[in-house]
């Protein structure tokens, strides 16, 4: 039956000419921009995986930086390693040479000091950005390293590195006006504990009116390289003393670190002044608080009393021990650092997988969309001209009314 009022013919031309265009513009969107997939209304599962696969690319950016930094702070002081291994084998051959009786063992003692002042000069500038893995003012730092995503959420895990002490400085056991071990409650808001006095020796830091005159290897105050550990509640922050230290940077030391263990800032307060240590508890639960110290002693700590002079064959046996001492942090340093080299080369790696991963979601095959394009353009021509015939159809009616 033909009908003048509806032509299936026109309408059935018309639907396909509009599905052939929809695809036309998507085809050709799809070129345009690279992407298949390029907003949530394109593919909402495929763009949401893309987009956390896109986060951890760029999560991975900054684990890439820091191993590199990680990686440039294990080279200096895995360089000053090495170079203090090499002035201690300078050393040892001048304790060797005094071992015999015809020598001047006062030149040779000259030569030794020398060294020995140089060994301190590179221990004490191998930092990198402020760090210093050599000189006893840090037990251990982590380097971001990974990210690691599963099914219950995502996270990051780090390598530790173990510093290594090259220092010179050396204590007695800490007793006295030093930090020692106090146990206490805070009960009631901004209760303020004081933890028992302590004072700086010598150029660790500046010194308190009580502060000892003893000798550095008699020292029962603080000296740098000293831990201190504080613990409130089951948190626990340790912290190092450092040359040029004041109660102020103990007590922002401290602080951050129990921050980072975990505590809120905002439930304690920390301060440090005229030799006393105080927290204060700005909760109104009770928190068990604990504070303890303990000597950290140089690897190098028995150079000072090297004397060819006085005793040659004690001073090489002690030679021999820090030159292994040496030996063994350079060894430690190397090893951390081949560790980080391997793991930045797998993070690159692992960071063009998953590019390529992203690519393989996303990304137009501008080969088939091509194919596509052409075949959608003739497709569109015949639809065109379908569509002209069907309205010429209702022409063929008027021959039936002459």
């Amino acid at each position: 039956m033909s009908s003048i009022l509806t032509n299936t013919s026109a309408m059935v031309a018309l639907s396909t000419m509009k599905g052939i265009n929809a695809n036309l513009n998507k085809t050709q969107s799809d070129i345009s921009t690279g992407k298949s997939v390029a907003s949530a209304k394109d593919n909402a599962a495929v763009w949401a995986i893309s987009k956390v696969m896109e986060s951890d690319v760029e999560g991975f950016k900054g684990i890439s930086e820091s191993l590199a930094v990680g990686n440039a702070t294990l080279t200096v002081a895995r360089n000053a390693s090495e170079s203090v291994t090499k002035l201690l084998t300078e050393m040892k051959g001048k304790i060797v040479a005094a071992q015999a009786d015809n020598v001047d063992r006062d030149k040779l003692q000259t030569d030794i000091v020398a060294l020995r002042g140089q060994i301190e000069s590179v221990v004490g500038a191998a930092q990198f950005n402020g760090l210093n893995l050599v000189n006893g003012s840090e037990d251990q730092v982590s380097v971001l390293s990974s990210l690691d995503r599963s099914s219950t959420g995502v996270a990051s895990s780090s390598i530790t590195v173990e510093a290594q002490n090259l220092s010179t400085t050396a204590g007695a056991a800490l007793s006295g006006g030093s930090l020692g071990t106090l146990s206490a409650g805070s009960v009631t808001n901004a209760t303020a504990v004081t933890l028992q006095t302590f004072a700086f020796q010598g150029t660790g830091g500046a010194l308190a009116a009580n502060a000892p005159t003893a000798a550095p290897g008699t020292a029962t105050a603080l000296i740098a390289g000293d831990a201190i550990e504080l613990t409130v509640g089951s948190t626990t922050g340790r912290y190092v003393v450092q040359e040029g230290d004041t109660g102020t940077e103990l007590a922002a030391g401290l602080g951050a670190a129990l921050t980072q263990g975990g505590l809120s800032s905002n439930d304690f307060t920390l301060a440090a002044a005229s030799g006393v240590l105080t927290i204060t508890n700005n909760t109104n639960q009770a928190a068990a608080v604990s504070v303890a110290a303990s000597r950290g002693d140089g690897g190098l700590a028995g150079l000072n009393a090297i004397d060819v002079t006085d005793d040659a064959p004690a001073a090489l046996a002690a030679i021999e021990g820090m030159l292994q001492t040496s030996i063994s942090a350079a060894a430690s340093f190397g090893s951390s650092q081949k560790r980080i080299d391997i793991q930045s080369e797998f993070v690159g790696q692992l960071t063009d997988s998953l590019k390529t991963g992203i690519g393989a979601l996303v990304d137009t095959n501008m080969e088939e969309a091509s194919a596509r394009l052409q075949a959608l353009q003739v497709q569109q021509q015949l639809a065109t001209q379908a569509l002209s015939i069907a309205n010429q159809q209702p022409q063929g009616l008027l021959s039936l009314f002459r």
